[in-house]
């Protein structure tokens, strides 16, 4: 599913490549209206979950949003964060030689 598609509606962002996805569609107002907030939401998860490049976006988004938008982002990124928690890569096998 592409970043424009889970932008209007459909399935949740699988992972920090997704989540960067999201920042550019609300960012860019691809096929959705500009929203800063979902960008930077967005940006703040994927930068989390370990996108190189996220951080700086976000760092760029906010500098055009109001100290107010950028807590109601925060908020949002904390909310989406708890109730979606990484699952954790399953451990490799180990075999004991015997």
């Amino acid at each position: 599913m592409t970043s424009m598609e889970m932008a209007s509606g459909g399935a949740e962002p699988a992972s920090a490549e997704d989540c960067f996805g999201l920042g550019m569609v609300f960012s860019a107002g691809a096929g959705v209206p500009v929203d800063l907030v979902q960008a930077h939401k967005w940006f703040n998860i994927a930068a989390m979950r370990g996108h190189k490049d996220a951080a700086q976006l976000r760092r760029e988004i906010a500098e055009q949003m109001s100290d107010s938008e950028i807590g109601c982002a925060q908020r949002a990124a904390r909310d989406w964060l708890r109730a979606h928690p990484e699952t954790p890569a399953p451990a490799a096998a180990v075999r004991v030689a015997a």
